[in-house]
């Protein structure tokens, strides 16, 4: 459990994770489960968005730089066949809003219902 994880086993974990190391990679380099790592993940991203939440609000941006960033799932445009459902495969266009002086991507999170 995440509970019983050491605070410095806690902190190897995440700092693999934002590193770039995956899942299975992080669990074989700290020695700890695979389940472990994703739940210290999710309670980790939790804090951080309820910290973004309480402190990032009212932004003063003054200019905000917007990009693309492409890529791909399963396989690229031209190699779909007729009839593949295109909004689930192929090009994916994700579009990003940048601060330019913070480097903070301004966000509206959307919020569920419960």
């Amino acid at each position: 459990m995440v509970n019983r994880t050491s605070l410095a086993r806690r902190t190897q974990i995440i700092n693999c994770l934002v590193e770039g190391n995956s899942i299975r990679s992080t669990e074989r380099m700290t020695d700890t489960h695979w389940d472990t790592v994703m739940r210290l993940a999710v309670e980790v991203g939790q804090g951080c968005e309820r910290i973004m939440d309480e402190k990032m609000r009212g932004l003063p941006s003054k200019r905000i730089q917007v990009d693309e960033i492409w890529s791909y799932v399963g396989k690229h445009q031209r190699f779909l066949k007729p009839g593949e459902d295109r909004s689930q495969i192929g090009d994916q266009w994700t579009f990003v809003a940048l601060d330019a002086d913070t480097k903070l991507v301004p966000c509206y999170p959307h919020r569920e219902a419960h």
